[in-house]
């Protein structure tokens, strides 16, 4: 068991925390103010491979490991922990076609979302079935060639303005097994979009309803087979909670590093913050337990890597443990602010509105505690 990076996981992580600190981290406070998606910044992160981080090299992809992915997305929420978690579910998608696609899908495709010429976006969740996927209503009915969608998905990240959606439909009976994910391109008749949803957090990202009215998707476009959906949108979920934990950590980090500097120029009854000994074991269970998430992370990682039957299991452990972990580090770090932690001259309080919502999406933290129950309950 070894604890160490590699050289080239080294120059993989310092290539993503230069990108963050000089094409994100400059600009994130601007992005979030003024709800901005960054599409030309993505794509210089997609000259770097980030947009196709583990699809296979022959379209363009980088053909790296979960555990790489988990560096970089780690790396990349340090600078804007929105553009990050927006770079994720793009990857996810992109990871889906390159998986569980046809050869005539992943050339159609991949190529042009793995430079971002393409972008793409994840539709699961519905109106009237969050946590209960399998509950979702979304039909797409057999007629010849094509399949006639209508139904609404919810809180979709890019909803509007992606070119391409991963959409879990319901071709079958009640149930996961008659699920299945088909690719409907920006344009097609029937497609429409609610609008920009206000939100806490995530800014620099649109979020929006997506809309299906007997919309004519060909049958072509049909990723793997019919009722393979609910095992598709699972698996892929497992890629995504692992970088959405990365997506905690690394803002956890950078606040976590950002409270010991101010504490180190603060002074109160005339001694820096430092010397008090009730704000040192607070840094010290900061850091202890933002360690013992990223490590989980690490190890769910190599786990979803290698396919193992608790896979799951890991995956759901990690992203419970990181993202309540990296919530908590981001709000104990705006407490050692103080009033200033508060403000928005600081990036703290834009962190924490930002990994807010790590603890809801890609599944629930209480579906995490669901997950990992049954697995160990199982017989």
């Amino acid at each position: 068991m070894d604890f160490q990076l590699n050289e080239d996981r080294r120059a993989i992580r310092d290539m993503a925390a230069s990108f963050a600190r000089e094409e994100l981290a400059p600009h994130a406070a601007q992005w979030d103010e003024d709800s901005h998606f960054p599409i030309p910044v993505m794509r210089k992160a997609a000259e770097l491979g980030l947009a196709g981080i583990y699809v296979r090299d022959d379209v363009g992809g980088s053909a790296l490991t979960r555990l790489d992915a988990a560096l970089i997305f780690e790396e990349l929420s340090k600078g804007c922990t929105s553009t990050a978690a927006y770079l994720s579910i793009h990857n996810m998608v992109s990871w889906i076609i390159d998986t569980f696609g046809n050869e005539d899908l992943r050339q159609k495709f991949l190529p042009k979302l793995c430079t971002m010429e393409l972008l793409t976006s994840y539709c699961l969740t519905e109106p009237g079935s969050g946590s209960d996927a399998a509950a979702l209503r979304t039909t797409a009915k057999d007629d010849g060639d094509h399949y006639i969608l209508n139904g609404s998905k919810a809180f979709i990240s890019g909803g509007g303005v992606s070119d391409l959606y991963a959409v879990m439909v319901r071709t079958g009976d009640e149930g996961p097994g008659g699920i299945s994910c088909l690719l409907v391109e920006k344009g097609t008749p029937g497609l429409s979009f609610g609008a920009n949803e206000v939100k806490m957090g995530w800014k620099s990202q649109p979020t929006a309803q997506v809309n299906f009215q007997d919309c004519r998707v060909p049958k072509s476009n049909l990723i793997g087979v019919e009722g393979q959906g609910f095992k598709i949108a699972m698996a892929a979920l497992d890629g995504g909670r692992l970088n959405i934990g990365a997506c905690s950590i690394g803002p956890a980090q950078e606040c976590l590093d950002q409270a010991i500097a101010y504490m180190r120029e603060r002074k109160q009854f005339g001694k820096p913050l430092t010397a008090f000994q009730a704000l040192q074991f607070r840094l010290a269970d900061m850091a202890t337990e933002l360690e013992a998430a990223r490590l989980l992370l690490y190890k769910a990682a190599t786990e979803v890597d290698a396919k193992t039957p608790d896979a799951p299991k890991f995956a759901a452990m990690a992203k419970r443990l990181a993202t309540d972990t990296g919530f908590n580090v981001v709000n104990d770090a705006l407490q050692l602010h103080g009033g200033y932690g508060y403000l928005r001259d600081y990036p703290i309080e834009r962190f924490l509105r930002d990994v807010r919502v790590h603890q809801i999406l890609e599944g629930t933290n209480e579906v995490m505690r669901l997950i990992i129950s049954r697995h160990l309950l199982k017989d």
